[in-house]
């Protein structure tokens, strides 16, 4: 499964906690494709400088690696609660019931398992770094602000991964045939029509235009 699926909602407890974390997922998302924005402008101004007037942006290299960790991280939460990250469910999308949320279940503690590992191996990096007071090699940017986000984005990715956890106990215990707070796995048939849809409503439809439309577009 590579694209989102459907979350469903209710008023318990763990919904609105689903709720609540999604905006914060979507606000770091958010600063992820702004940095994005930020690097294809300096991109332009580096060009630009570098042609007409031979000045380029100073350190662009250094900007550049420093950003990656930004937009390459802060999205992975986001991208998790959507069910969007790419995975192999071949088997998984025959199952139904219990045996298909003990399937998630497990798959998912694995995944919280090593993310929490993760975390603690890019914090000591990250405090490395600022302990010796590592830098890059152009305009000396101090290294720790983006090794930091590292363990911060799989912290808040960790926080996702419990909540996930929580969702499929719910299932396994009641049996549930839609739990909420989870990615629903879709059929190859169903995700097409979505993406279908989602093409064919960016598109203009013809047999809809008024007839004077209709004979200009012709």
């Amino acid at each position: 499964m590579s694209s989102s699926s459907d979350i469903l909602q209710d008023n318990s407890l763990l919904s609105r906690i689903d709720r609540l974390f999604f905006k914060f997922e979507k606000f770091f998302a958010l600063i992820g494709g702004l940095t994005i924005l930020f690097l294809v402008f300096l991109a332009v101004f580096n060009v630009l400088g570098r042609w007409f007037f031979s000045m380029p942006v100073s350190g662009y290299i250094d900007w550049v690696e420093q950003s990656m960790a930004v937009f390459a991280f802060f999205g992975i939460a986001y991208c998790q609660r959507l069910g969007g990250h790419i995975r192999m469910d071949i088997v998984v999308s025959r199952l139904k019931g219990r045996a298909l949320w003990l399937s998630e279940f497990t798959s998912t503690l694995i995944m919280f398992i090593i993310t929490n590992i993760l975390i603690y191996g890019s914090y000591l990096h990250f405090l490395r770094a600022f302990i010796n007071g590592d830098s890059s090699m152009d305009i000396s940017l101090p290294i720790w602000p983006a090794k930091l986000v590292v363990p911060f984005a799989l912290s808040v990715l960790s926080i996702r991964l419990a909540l996930q956890l929580w969702a499929y106990s719910r299932a396994i215990i009641n049996n549930s045939a839609a739990p909420v707070a989870i990615p629903l796995i879709e059929d190859a048939a169903t995700q097409a029509a979505k993406e279908a849809a989602t093409v064919s409503a960016a598109e203009p439809n013809i047999n809809n235009l008024p007839p004077q439309t209709k004979e200009e577009q012709s």
